[in-house]
């Protein structure tokens, strides 16, 4: 079979489908992507900015560490980025205060850190190396990143594939893109169809057969697609509910060493930026921390959009799984209205736009990212494994320190086609 006679189905034009659409075109090969929204991006999700004043990220926002696919493709689309600055707070149920980064046992646990070699879960790891009332600040400092950053469970998540991360202190450079992550998941997509990639919207994929040598793939609606490959791009709970051949089932089982964690995200556009009227320092703050219902904020700083994004990642937003959309908007505002000794109807009162998803229930996602566990590299190296007509890519998949990033689907897509391309 020739490389230019060759027809690849991807199923989702997120980062990862895009990215991966776009190379195998730009060689030669036939592409359609199959998306079951009725939009591209997948998690990445822009939101109007006629009602938030700039174009506004639902989804993945930040642009975390080099992340060099990332940022070699804003150079192609000629995309800026606008480095994060400014201070941390945090509030410990009476004030408000800028955070103590300062930790008296942050050598020893780097100490620690370097002489692991045996992957334990971070639970584990705690409980081995830093149990005893004393280091219960270290611990819950830990805890709250594993749970709040990467939306992981410490009771799975593993130690080493964390390690880098701890060992910077959190401290490497963040950015977002001017025009949000919109502007680039636009760019792939012109791209792909410029290179005559055919992007078809409402198309969920529920079966992947092989029959009579070929790959057929079946749609919700009643579509079949016959392909020479398929490369499954879709978030990891999404296998589950797919029939697929049984050497891919067999790869696919492999997905439960891999986590998978939740983010509920809240954004409230107000008036004014009252939060820095009623406390003047507040004026260079990036993130908030407390132990409210939705956990952590950010505004916008340097720029001044009135606007705060509430966060809540982890095991721990099954609590708010009950919860609508206006229900979550209720929990933003009340925890603010703790956090700033404000009555929640002045906070409202001031509200002029909303948005808030759980991403556990969107039923294109069932969740937000990725996150290692002691067992995900073998399973990751499984998965990826180009040894049939059914690949898989994605954000998960990536064995880099970006996993569960943009910057990982993107890599993860790039390197699925080059494994085609390569034969």
């Amino acid at each position: 079979m020739s490389g230019q006679s060759e027809h690849i189905v991807i199923v989702g034009a997120g980062a990862a489908g895009l990215m991966a659409a776009r190379e195998l075109a730009r060689a030669g090969r036939r592409v359609t992507i199959l998306e079951a929204r009725e939009r591209c991006g997948g998690r990445i999700h822009p939101l109007p900015a006629a009602e938030f004043g700039y174009p506004a990220d639902g989804g993945a926002e930040f642009v975390h560490g080099e992340a060099p696919v990332t940022r070699g493709l804003l150079r192609e689309a000629g995309l800026s980025l606008q480095e994060i600055e400014g201070e941390q707070w945090s509030f410990d149920g009476v004030d408000i205060s800028r955070e103590d980064r300062h930790d008296r046992h942050k050598a020893e646990l780097q100490t620690v850190l370097r002489e692991l070699t045996d992957d334990l879960t971070v639970a584990d790891f705690l409980r081995r190396h830093f149990a005893g009332n004393d280091y219960a600040p270290m611990r819950h400092s830990i805890e709250r990143m594993v749970e709040g950053y990467d939306a992981a469970d410490p009771e799975r998540a593993s130690t080493l594939a964390l390690r880098e991360e701890w060992m910077d202190g959190g401290h490497s450079p963040q950015a977002r893109i001017n025009g949000g992550y919109g502007a680039l998941i636009d760019f792939l997509a012109a791209e792909c169809r410029r290179h005559g990639v055919a992007i078809q919207f409402g198309r969920v994929v529920s079966a992947v057969a092989e029959e009579g040598g070929a790959i057929l793939v079946h749609c919700a609606d009643g579509a079949v697609h016959g392909c020479d490959r398929v490369i499954l791009t879709v978030p990891l709970p999404l296998l589950r509910e797919m029939a697929l051949p049984a050497s891919a089932r067999a790869k696919a089982a492999a997905a439960d060493d891999i986590g998978f964690g939740n983010v509920v995200k809240i954004l409230l556009r107000f008036t004014r930026p009252w939060w820095r009227e009623r406390k003047q320092e507040l004026a260079d703050m990036t993130f908030l921390l407390s132990d409210q219902t939705i956990p952590v904020w950010w505004t916008r700083h340097p720029d001044q959009h009135p606007l705060l994004t509430g966060w809540f990642g982890g095991p721990r937003t099954v609590a708010l799984a009950k919860l609508d959309r206006q229900g979550l908007i209720d929990a933003g505002v009340d925890s603010l209205a703790a956090i700033f000794g404000v009555p929640r109807d002045d906070i409202a009162r001031d509200l002029v736009a909303s948005a808030a998803t759980n991403w556990l229930h969107d039923p294109f996602a069932r969740g937000a990212y990725s996150w290692a566990t002691p067992r995900t590299r073998e399973a990751q190296a499984l998965l990826a494994r180009a040894d049939g007509p059914v690949l898989f890519s994605g954000e998960a998949l990536y064995r880099g320190r970006d996993m569960g990033t943009v910057e990982a689907a993107l890599a993860s897509g790039r390197e699925t086609a080059e494994m085609i391309l390569r034969g």
